[in-house]
């Protein structure tokens, strides 16, 4: 049996692009993905604290250090610039791998 858990959680992070005319994703900071374990192009599922969207795309890097959040393409629909977001990214565990287990998250102020 396998179980689905949180990995990977940006909580709140401020959406502060959104760029309609692109392929597609959420770009975020390089730093910021790191922190929270997500790598390029991993399946993220989001929801947007201010509107209650939720929708999965997935995550690309912008530039590092810029505090990127920008919805691309039909992402750019779900919310708009000054939203919180919550990040997800999850894995596919074991019950004895789940065990103890503990995602990683960074919280970021309001």
């Amino acid at each position: 049996m396998q179980l689905t858990l949180l990995k990977s959680k940006l909580h709140r992070i401020r959406v502060t692009e959104a760029c309609l005319d692109y392929e597609g994703s959420l770009s975020l900071d390089p730093d910021d993905m790191e922190a929270v374990g997500i790598v390029p192009y991993e399946k993220i599922l989001c929801a947007d604290v201010e509107n209650g969207n939720r929708f999965e795309t997935y995550a690309i890097e912008g530039a590092r250090g810029s505090h990127v959040c920008c919805l691309n393409g039909a992402a750019a629909h779900q919310g708009k610039v000054g939203d919180r977001l919550i990040v997800m990214a999850f894995a596919r565990l074991t019950p004895e791998e789940a065990q103890g287990f503990v995602p990683r998250v960074r919280h970021f102020k309001d």
